[in-house]
C-alpha cells in the first residue's frame, strides 16, 4: 500500500512540475528555438496518429487522371503552396526558412502519404506548423483533391511539366 501512495505523490509531483514548467513560461515557444528531441519526437507522434484517424474522406474522383493533377498543379502554385513547400524548378519563399517545424519537402514525403490524409491535412491544416487549412478559408473540397492528385504525383513531376501546368488554366 505504501508503494502505491508513494506512487500516487510521485505523479503528482511530475504533473505539478510539468504545469509549472509549460505554465510558468519556462517552455520556450519560440519558432526560432528548436524543440527538445522528446518534444519533437512526441508532436510527431501526435500529428501522425490524429490524422490517421482523422483522414477517412474518399476521392470523389479519379486522382491518376492527368488532368487532375494538372489541375491540382494549377491550384498548388495559385494557393500558394510552392512558398512553403517549393516544387519542381520553383524556390521556397525566404519566410518559410523561418517556420518550426520546417515545411516538409512535398516530393520526398508524398511517398509516406495517403491522398486521404494529404487531402485532410490541406483541407484541416496542422496546429503550431504555419500550415493553414484551406478548408476553413473556403477552398472547395474538390480542389483540395486535385491537390492531393498532384502532391501524390509530385516526385515525378518535371520541371517543365510543373511549369506548364501551375500557369495553364
Amino acid at each position: 500500500m505504501k508503494i502505491l501512495a508513494a506512487i500516487g505523490i510521485l505523479a503528482i509531483l511530475a504533473a505539478g512540475a510539468a504545469g509549472l514548467y509549460f505554465f510558468g513560461g519556462f517552455y520556450d515557444i519560440a519558432a526560432s528555438e528548436k524543440d527538445s528531441a522528446i518534444i519533437a519526437r512526441m508532436l510527431i507522434l501526435v500529428r501522425q496518429a490524429s490524422i490517421a484517424r482523422h483522414a477517412t474522406d474518399t476521392p470523389p474522383i479519379k486522382l491518376d487522371d492527368d488532368a487532375v493533377v494538372r489541375e491540382g498543379a494549377h491550384a498548388f502554385a495559385q494557393r500558394g503552396c510552392v512558398n512553403c513547400h517549393g516544387a519542381p524548378g520553383a524556390q521556397w519563399a525566404k519566410f518559410s526558412e523561418g517556420l518550426n517545424p520546417d515545411p516538409p519537402d512535398l516530393a520526398e514525403s508524398a511517398a509516406n502519404r495517403d491522398p486521404r490524409e494529404i487531402f485532410w491535412i490541406v483541407k484541416h491544416g496542422i496546429r503550431m506548423t504555419g500550415m493553414p487549412s484551406f478548408g476553413a478559408t473556403g477552398v472547395p473540397d474538390r480542389e483540395i483533391w486535385t491537390i492531393a492528385a498532384f502532391v501524390k504525383r509530385l516526385p515525378k513531376v518535371s520541371e517543365q511539366d510543373f511549369k506548364a501546368w501551375s500557369e495553364a488554366k
